[in-house]
């Protein structure tokens, strides 16, 4: 039979919004690994993965950085991979926070473990991303009628941000936290800052939800942080 590696997303950090496919495919599987940063401390991915499946998991190293050393990481963790349906093993899951195919490290290692086994069958499980938390968690609605939707991450830049807020009717920013001043000043000089709701840490005990109009943009803010700006809605149904 076919190796198969699977991308489990097991939301964002709330182990109660993992799907129930995606907890069978987590207890199945002949393998289950996980992504950590450089320092190989356990992650939000593994915390979830324990509390719902009493078993070994093999942490993979991600490096955070950009250079030789992140291309490296890839390399080493899709050998690790590779080495471990050698060795006998069928499927492998790889549980992610977010959604595997929502701007996570699964990417990288699936196109690494393709071109080491050529053979293999890549499938991934959904998860809810940090955008549907904040917005349930905020209680926003994020688009409806003919509303536009644009995400992305602002190691984009902030002249990314600024063309999304003149031309999307919701725009969701992530990974922000470093960059939180010229955030804000951008969301503000577009006249949204009063529409626009800041989250970290969603899904954990010390999750953070608020008005982005009332941050101290002084005070700093993690990498993993993210911003949902919607437009003004005036009646129901108004943007059908």
């Amino acid at each position: 039979m076919r190796p198969v590696l699977t991308g489990v997303g097991v939301g964002p950090g709330d182990p109660e919004l993992v799907t129930v496919k995606g907890v069978r495919t987590l207890r199945e599987a002949d393998l289950v690994v996980v992504p950590v940063g450089d320092t190989g401390e356990e992650g939000r991915a593994e915390r979830i993965v324990r509390a719902h499946a009493d078993r070994e998991v093999r942490r993979l190293v991600f490096a955070l950085t950009d250079g030789p050393r992140r291309d490296d990481a890839w390399d080493e963790a899709g050998a690790a991979v590779a080495a471990a349906y050698a060795n006998g093993c069928r499927t492998v899951a790889f549980a992610t926070i977010g959604d595997p195919n929502v701007y996570s490290t699964f990417t990288y290692l699936a196109e690494t473990v393709r071109r080491l086994v050529p053979e293999v069958e890549v499938r991934t499980v959904p998860g809810v991303t940090a955008m549907q938390a904040l917005a349930s968690g905020s209680g926003t609605v994020l688009v409806e009628g003919r509303e536009s939707l644009a995400l992305m991450p602002l190691t984009a830049g902030i002249g990314t941000l600024r063309q999304a807020l003149d031309t999307h009717d919701t725009v969701v920013a992530y990974k922000g936290g470093r960059v939180l001043p010229q955030v804000l000043a951008a969301v503000r000089d577009a006249g949204r800052l009063g529409q626009a709701v800041y989250g970290a840490a969603l899904g954990l005990p010390d999750e953070r939800i608020r008005a982005a109009a009332g941050l101290d943009p002084a005070v700093p803010a993690p990498y993993l942080s993210s911003l949902l700006i919607t437009r003004p809605r005036t009646a129901r149904g108004g943007r059908l």
